[in-house]
């Protein structure tokens, strides 16, 4: 689900898990991805609806954050409502193959890649591939206020 403000994060990447083509794509692949990352919809290269600002490899593959640009794009909106609705929870990534070997029973494992884009898409092509999370700017100030009211009392007790 998205937030008000767009915000969006997810998994682009799951390691030790093939692609639904037998792909697999090796940890360390995606060193050096230029950021910030086009936030497509559906791979198409004439609709994009945001930015993805930060990309980290952790031990279960590829983590993504970025940002819907819903308060400029109207199509980022729509993609926006699509997301909440759950119709949108998938994501999946276009990439150019820098080094890669043929796996046994078809696929390959790719060990060096230059990313394009990451997409929001409805079926992505790794199955692992998902939105995570997606901050909400009503939960975040919740929040802090709970934060807020817990440091005001710890500084009632030590006076």
């Amino acid at each position: 689900m998205a937030d008000d403000a767009g915000a969006v994060t997810g998994l682009a990447w799951k390691f030790g898990e093939p692609d639904r083509i037998g792909d697999m794509i090796e940890p360390g692949a995606f060193k050096g991805a230029k950021l910030p990352l086009p936030m497509l919809f559906g791979h198409d290269h004439n609709d994009p609806v945001g930015t993805w600002d930060t990309a980290v490899e952790k031990s279960d593959g590829l983590h993504i954050a970025g940002k819907l640009l819903v308060d400029d794009v109207a199509r980022a909106r729509e993609v926006r409502a699509l997301v909440r609705s759950g119709a949108v929870r998938g994501l999946s990534i276009s990439f150019i193959t820098k080094q890669a070997k043929a796996r046994p029973g078809g696929g390959r494992t790719i060990s060096k890649l230059e990313l394009l884009e990451a997409s929001l898409v409805t079926i992505p092509m790794h199955a692992g591939a998902r939105i995570t999370s997606v901050k909400s700017a009503l939960q975040a100030l919740a929040i802090a206020e709970a934060i807020n009211r817990a440091t005001a009392a710890l500084s009632v007790r030590t006076k």
